[in-house]
């Protein structure tokens, strides 16, 4: 069995997640490689099973409408569907000056 039949049939598939700013402090990581579920099908779907990873990550998603996120680098709202994004990036609201 190769390495995508086994994550298929795992009912997981491998994501690249990073972490700017705020978010990368408190999750304690730049970034990772993650096997989610399949059955995650949108953003916030992603944050609420990131937030039962451990109290790094519940700090830093406590306010889940106050972290941007990112799907291969295109902004997406929370309800976005993952579909095969292989990058989702989380950051804090950008201020101009």
């Amino acid at each position: 069995m190769n390495t995508v039949t086994a994550t298929a049939a795992a009912g997981t598939r491998p994501v690249r997640i990073v972490y700017f700013a705020w978010v990368r402090e408190r999750v304690g990581l730049p970034e990772e490689t993650l096997d989610i579920p399949t059955d995650l099908t949108t953003i916030a779907d992603l944050v609420r099973w990131l937030k039962a990873r451990g109290e790094g990550y519940e700090t830093a998603f406590a306010d889940e409408t106050v972290v941007r996120a990112a799907l291969d680098h295109v902004h997406a709202k929370p309800q976005a569907r993952l579909g095969a994004a292989r990058e989702i990036a989380f950051f804090p609201p950008m201020t101009g000056g």
